[in-house]
C-alpha cells in the first residue's frame, strides 16, 4: 500500500474512530492496551509512516534531539551516543549529532547551530578546553531543556548524568597501595569535572594512606594517548635516581599513551613499573599488557541521560537531578595482579 496511508484508512479498517488511532500511536494512555495493540500492528501492516512537519505543527516541537560530544576516536563516547539512540529511537525522535573535537570555540558553535535547527533538548559533555559557562546558563535559562552526561557543569540548573569519578578514582589508587605500591604518579586530566575529581580521588587515597605525593609525579596528560606519552615520558626523563612503581592515570587513553613512553625507556609493565586507566575503553583488554581499569557504564549513561532529556522536553515540571551511576575494578595484568 502507499505510504501515504491516513488515520482515517486505518480507523476505517478497525471500525475505530480517527482520534483512537492518533492516540494509540502517540502514546496516550487513555487507550486500553489491546486496542493500542490492534492499531500498531495494522498500521505497520499498511505501512503507515508518521508525517513529522504535521505532527511538528500540533505540537510546536520537532522531535529531535542534539547531541555533543567533546570526540568520536574516544570508544567510550560511541556507547554513550549507542544507549542515547536507543532511547531516542525509542521514542520517535531523531538524533543530531556533533563533535567539539576537545576545543571550546567548535562546542559553542555547536549548540548554536543546534539551536538554529529548533532542537527540543540538548545532551552535551564538555570539552576538555571548557571554562566560560555562561552560554550554557543562557540557554538553561531561555527555557532550552539540556542535561550534562559525563563531563558535566553542576549548580546551573541544569540535570547531569555521569559516575562517582571521585570514588572510581580512590577505589583504583587503593587497589594500587593494597597491591604494595607506595610510589604513586598520578596523569592527571584537564581542569573539568571528570579532571578534578578523578585526581581528588588519587589524593584522598594517598592521604588516608599516609604516603608521600611527589608533585613532579603529577603530571597533566590531557584526555588523549599523546598527552599520556608526554606525560609519562616527563616524568620519567625527571626521575634521576627513582621512578614511580607504579601510575594511576586519568583515563585509559592516558594510560596506553604512557605505557608506549614507559617500553621506549626500557621499562616493562608492570614489573617495573604498574599502571592503571578509567574507563575500561574497549583496547584495554587487547594490549600486550591488558590494562587494569575502572569500568564506567557508558551505554547506561547514555540511555540514563536521554531518558532524563526526553522526560525534561515532555514535562518541564520533571525536577533537577544529579544522577550518578556506579563503576566496578577490572583487574588485569597491567597492576601486577594477573599473570599471563
Amino acid at each position: 500500500m502507499s505510504e501515504n496511508v491516513t488515520l482515517k484508512q486505518i480507523a476505517a479498517e478497525l471500525g475505530v474512530s480517527a482520534m483512537t488511532v492518533s492516540r494509540a500511536l502517540n502514546n496516550h494512555d487513555n487507550v486500553d492496551e489491546k486496542t493500542r495493540e490492534r492499531i500498531i500492528k495494522k498500521a505497520r501492516t499498511m505501512g503507515y509512516t508518521p508525517n513529522r512537519v504535521a505532527k511538528s505543527l500540533v505540537s510546536k516541537r520537532t522531535f529531535t534531539i542534539g547531541v555533543v560530544i567533546p570526540e568520536i576516536s574516544h570508544t567510550f563516547f560511541a556507547r554513550v551516543v549507542g544507549g542515547i539512540e536507543n532511547v531516542t529511537y525509542e521514542s520517535d525522535y531523531q538524533l543530531l549529532l556533533t563533535n567539539s573535537a576537545e576545543k571550546a570555540d567548535r562546542e559553542k558553535k555547536a549548540l548554536e547551530t543546534l539551536l538554529a535547527q529548533q532542537v527540543d533538548g540538548i545532551l552535551i559533555s564538555c570539552s576538555e578546553e571548557t571554562e566560560d559557562i555562561s552560554f550554557y546558563k543562557k540557554i538553561i535559562d531561555s527555557g532550552k531543556p539540556l542535561v550534562f552526561f559525563d563531563r558535566c557543569i553542576e549548580g546551573i540548573g541544569a540535570s547531569t548524568v555521569s559516575v562517582d569519578d571521585r570514588i572510581g578514582s580512590r577505589k583504583m589508587t587503593q587497589h594500587m597501595i593494597d597491591h604494595g605500591y607506595q610510589k604513586l604518579a598520578y596523569l592527571r586530566g584537564p581542569e573539568i569535572s571528570i579532571g578534578k575529581e578523578r585526581l581528588e580521588g588519587f589524593l584522598d587515597a594517598m592521604n588516608q594512606n599516609n604516603l608521600d605525593i611527589q608533585e613532579n609525579w603529577i603530571v597533566e596528560s590531557g584526555f588523549k594517548e599523546q598527552g599520556g606519552y608526554e606525560a609519562m615520558k616527563q616524568i620519567l626523563e625527571a626521575s634521576d635516581s627513582e621512578i614511580p612503581t607504579a601510575v594511576v592515570a586519568v583515563n585509559d587513553p592516558a594510560a596506553i599513551g604512557a605505557m608506549e613512553a614507559i617500553e621506549e625507556f626500557g621499562y616493562f609493565v608492570p614489573d617495573d613499573i604498574a599502571i592503571c586507566g578509567f574507563s575500561d575503553d574497549i583496547r584495554a583488554s587487547l594490549l600486550k599488557c591488558p590494562l587494569t581499569t575502572v569500568y564506567q557504564p557508558s551505554e547506561s549513561i547514555g540511555r540514563k541521560a536521554a531518558e532524563k532529556l526526553i522526560r525534561v522536553i515532555e514535562n518541564r515540571e520533571e525536577p533537577v537531578e544529579n544522577i550518578d551511576l556506579p563503576t566496578n575494578l577490572v583487574i588485569r595484568q597491567s597492576c601486577g595482579c594477573e599473570k599471563s
